[in-house]
């Protein structure tokens, strides 16, 4: 489910706003300059590959991408492999990444195709805990700080956007912040 949970920067448990209604999601964000918008799912998302997914949502793309701004488009896919038996180890490392607070030079722009994944926006004095799923559109302006929570057990499939190649590298604020707001899974529970 989509869900936003709006939570005070200070104490975790004072939470503002719960809602999984995409109007007042939209609406919440916009009064941050965050956007929130929602696109049509491909059924068969996980078993599309990625330059058919492209070529899918090719229109969604264009009308995002009218200026040309996104030099480098891609698709971004963590999926379960039970059969690896690295696969814990590589989901681990991939979810640590991101789940310390840090910011981007240029704006995050993340589709959700398949799955789900948790963007916690630390604006002024509260935290935007963003649960996005499939056909979940949301672009973090850059230079907010935030962090990024893909679950225990990583399953998303995703396009990106990106000005410049390594767009996606955080500039990390060396803030505890993340370790008082609940997990994804903890918010979805």
């Amino acid at each position: 489910m989509t869900l936003l949970q709006v939570m005070a920067a200070d104490n975790a448990t004072d939470v503002r706003v719960r809602t999984t209604v995409p109007t007042e999601i939209g609406a919440e964000l916009a009064k941050y300059g965050i956007a929130f918008s929602r696109w049509d799912v491909v059924a068969d998302a996980t078993t599309t590959d990625s330059d058919a997914l492209l070529a899918h949502y090719a229109p969604h793309i264009g009308e995002l991408d009218a200026a040309l701004r996104y030099r480098h488009i891609d698709v971004a896919r963590i999926r379960p492999d039970d059969a690896d038996p690295a696969w814990p180890a590589t989901a681990a490392g991939a979810r640590a990444k991101f789940l310390d607070e840090h910011r981007h030079a240029e704006d995050e722009v993340r589709f959700f195709a398949a799955g789900r994944g948790c963007f916690y926006l630390h604006l002024d004095d509260a935290v935007l805990a963003t649960v996005c799923e499939a056909g979940d559109l949301l672009s973090v302006p850059a230079g907010t700080l935030h962090w990024f929570d893909m679950g225990a057990r990583p399953d998303f499939i995703a396009i990106r956007f990106f000005e410049e190649a390594d767009g996606w590298i955080g500039d990390f604020t060396g803030d505890p912040i993340s370790a008082s707001f609940p997990t994804l899974d903890e918010l979805l529970a």
